[in-house]
Formats: C-alpha cells, structure tokens, sequence
C-alpha cells in the first residue's frame, strides 16, 4: 500500500492523475490475484476514456496468463500506453505484435515509488510525456561490443520472458529490419548463453540489424570469472551490426530508463554510444 501511494505522489508532480482499486492488492498465491480478476482491470482500463495509460504495479510472474484472454481488438481500438519491464514483457510483446508501440519503463514498485534515484525522469518524461521522438539517448556507463551503426525497430525485453514464449501463439517474432534490446536480472552466465542459444536457433538474430543489451546486474560469475559482458561480447562476436551494452534499462542497479519499443531508432557503437529515437511512442 506504501508504495503505491508514494506511486502516485510522484506521478502527481510529473502532472499525471493516478487512479488504482483495490484489486491492485489481490493475491493468488504467487501471482496477484486471479486471472479474471488481472484481465478484468485491463479490459476496463482500455474501456475507459479518462485513461490514458497503464503502468504496472509490479513484474514477478503470471502476465503471460492473460494473453489468451485479452482482446485485440479493444486493444488496438483503446491505443493506450502500457508502461513496464520484466514479467511485463509478455504483454509488450502483445502491443507490438498488433502494431503498437509500448514503453519498456518504471514501474510503480521500487522505482516510481522511489522517485527521480530509482528511475530517469528525463527519459520518462521524453517518451511518454511528448508527442516528439525521445532523441538521444546516452547513458554515461553505456559500452560498444561492436561497431557499426543501424536503424530499426526497436523491440525486445527480458530474455527469459522472451525464451518462455517460444512455441506458443504469442512467441517472441521480430520483425526484419529490427533492433533487440535484451536484459535480465540474477541469472549465471551459462544460463544466459543458453537462452541466447536458444534464441539464436530460432531465428531470433538473424534479421536484427543492431543489438543493445541491458546491465544484467547479478549475472557475472560469483567470483568473477566470467564476467557477463566478456560472454555477451564473445557469444555476439560474429554478428555484422553494432553491439551495446549496460544500457540502464528494465533491471538495473540504478535509476531505469525509458525505451520506447515498436518505433524506429538509430544505434551507433563507437568511442560514443548511443540510442537514438526516431519517432514518438505516444500520440
């Protein structure tokens, strides 16, 4: 309850007019509350004309329950923001999918709640708050594997949410053309090579023109020895466009920012990385 307060605090000095019921505290065992109940809120917030967006409380598990569930149609008619990372990533994927755009951003839990040191306001505030393309985006920590610069469309997420589609109605399925964000949390090296062969046998890489990967903070070896770049960069090694890293966004160990997925941008690696935004995510 604190921190869906203190979400809606802040978003109240960004301008915005939060509104939440108290469905938002339900709870089915590992998920938070039921099915109907998930699918319920979603439909009538894409229903009603004094919402504007959808930000999520949380990630965790359980948004892949809904997809069968959620209508398309009403989705595509509502044209509403969805704003998230992580277990999110399910429903992202579904946005773009019937080509929308959706925001890979803060949630309200320990980064909206916390304010500007948990999530980065300008990039926020650029994306979702204007009807102009975001620009630049130059995180200082940001890192080329690879050289090179590409245009494309923007999509991607957590690898695991990623990986967890494949062979379902609603897989993982870039478009030609596109740029992949890819980041995760807390997972070994060798697990994240595996899923990264995973989703190079299915196709995943063949027709991106760039790759940007996240922090994946929690993913070097314990001690060390491999360090989790070192394996994004050797497992990349052969790819022909540019290669980035530790761009802060989804889990990071410090304030998150903002991507816009399903618009185009231009990467660029070399002595001075960066993610540039074409278009606007939001009308």
């Amino acid at each position: 309850m604190e921190e869906v307060q203190a979400g809606v605090t802040e978003l109240a000095r960004l301008g915005l007019e939060a509104v939440y019921d108290q469905t938002v505290f339900d709870k089915d065992r590992f998920v938070a509350g039921s099915v109907e109940t998930r699918v319920r809120a979603i439909l009538s917030a894409w229903e009603d004309p004094s919402v504007a967006a959808l930000i999520a409380i949380r990630g965790g598990y359980g948004s892949a329950q809904l997809l069968p569930f959620l209508d398309p149609d009403m989705l595509v008619e509502s044209r509403k923001a969805l704003i998230g990372y992580s277990d999110i990533t399910a429903i992202l994927s579904l946005y773009q999918r019937h080509g929308l755009a959706a925001i890979h951003g803060p949630m309200i839990d320990r980064r909206i709640s916390k304010g500007p040191s948990a999530y980065d306001e300008a990039s926020f505030r650029s994306v979702l708050m204007s009807n102009e393309p975001a620009g630049d985006l130059k995180p200082a920590q940001l890192e080329t594997l690879h050289g090179g610069t590409a245009t494309g469309i923007l999509t991607g997420g957590t690898l695991t949410q990623l990986m967890a589609s494949m062979g379902t109605p609603w897989e993982f399925d870039p478009p030609h053309g596109s740029v992949l964000f890819i980041e995760d949390i807390g997972e070994r090296p060798y697990r994240i090579h595996r899923l990264l062969t995973q989703a190079a046998q299915a196709g995943v890489f063949v027709h991106a023109t760039a790759i940007v990967f996240g922090e994946f903070p929690g993913c070097d070896e314990p001690g060390g020895d491999p360090l989790i770049r070192d394996v994004l960069r050797d497992f990349m090694k052969e790819f022909r466009g540019p290669v980035l890293f530790n761009f802060p966004s989804g889990h990071t160990a410090g304030p998150t920012w903002t991507l816009p997925f399903g618009v185009n941008v231009e990467v660029t690696g070399g002595a001075s990385p960066s993610v540039r935004i074409l278009e606007a995510a939001v009308e």
